[in-house]
């Protein structure tokens, strides 16, 4: 059986709920699938303090109240779902999901999110999920009174060591450079942290333990001077890697695996936008998801009111 839509928004973090908010007020049906929880990498924030209006919340928090909302304006919202083949080919596009069945609209907005970096170790692997973590809201409180490291040294990796502060007894901070790609007040709050320690300019080479974390191995890379800390635990905040898999041979990707839009969100296939991570843009926030889900929507609206016959720029291939 076919459920036939307006639009179709693949996930539901925060581009892809603000783009149903947007579309169920302006009277289109609309699904949002996604093959997790709703809430995207929001849900893994423990403090939100740049949310405008919001003086703070957890991300959590965040993703019920936008989640309620979508509802409230008509949105059905789909999640823990697999996708199980995705059509962008005709003017009626069709998304086949596990258990759900077949959904089809002439609208699709792409907000997949993306995925956490890790470090392709050998032994990281080994112990995932038996002390390393890419998530210290969902696991943070399993090491209170315990020494752990934060990987990273970006905005995220700063932030959530301060978090992790709250329940671990020393909290070392391992990043690959000499300094740091946070904003200096991110900066000035963990350096000014008594339970967090830095450790700087180090490559990462192994995890230490047999069946638990025990240690985390790094090399100065300077000196070739090897480390270990000590470390029940280990967060790992390097990034991440856009979740656009699906798309590849279909949507314009760049380099990076993401995808390519117009700047009104529209992709290389009429009808097909994309929003938040998993697009190609330089800074990525809550706000800015926000604010892609906003405009993805509005030229979807566009689009549908048109009749589907509004024409798209298409985007010449690029590896940038």
């Amino acid at each position: 059986m076919t459920n036939a839509y307006d639009a179709i928004i693949l996930g539901a973090g925060p581009a892809g709920l603000t783009a149903g908010i947007y579309l169920a007020r302006a009277k289109k049906k609309v699904v949002i699938i996604d093959e997790g929880i709703a809430g995207g990498q929001m849900i893994l924030s423990h403090t939100v303090a740049n949310y405008p209006g919001v003086l703070e919340a957890t991300g959590a928090g965040i993703a019920r109240t936008m989640v309620k909302q979508a509802k409230s304006f008509g949105c059905e919202v789909v999640t823990q779902s697999r996708l199980l083949k995705i059509d962008l080919g005709s003017l009626q596009k069709t998304v086949d999901v596990e258990f759900e069945g077949t959904y089809s609209a002439p609208v699709v907005i792409i907000a997949t999110g993306g995925i956490p970096r890790s470090l392709g170790l050998e032994t990281e692997a080994k112990f995932k999920g038996h002390g390393i973590s890419y998530c210290a809201t969902c696991d943070g409180e399993f090491f209170t009174g315990r020494e752990i490291v934060a990987v990273g040294g970006g905005n995220s990796a700063l932030e959530e060591a301060v978090s992790l502060s709250r329940y671990a007894s020393k909290v070392t901070v391992i990043h690959e450079f000499d300094h740091f790609q946070a904003q200096p007040w991110i900066v000035a709050d963990a350096e000014a942290n008594p339970k967090i320690e830095f450790l700087m300019n180090q490559k990462i080479e192994a995890f230490a333990g047999d069946e638990k974390l025990e240690g985390v191995v790094s090399v100065d890379k300077d000196s070739g001077q090897r480390v270990t800390t000590k470390a029940e635990g280990c967060f790992v905040f390097i990034g991440y890697t856009p979740a656009t898999q699906a798309f590849e041979g279909i949507l314009k990707l760049n380099g990076r695996k993401e995808i390519v839009t117009d700047e009104n969100l529209a992709t290389s296939i009429p009808g097909v936008f994309a929003a938040g991570d998993s697009r190609a843009k330089k800074y990525r926030q809550i706000t800015t998801a926000v604010a892609d889900g906003t405009v993805a929507a509005l030229s979807a609206i566009e689009y549908l009111d048109k009749g589907s016959r509004i024409p798209q720029i298409k985007l010449a291939a690029s590896a940038g």
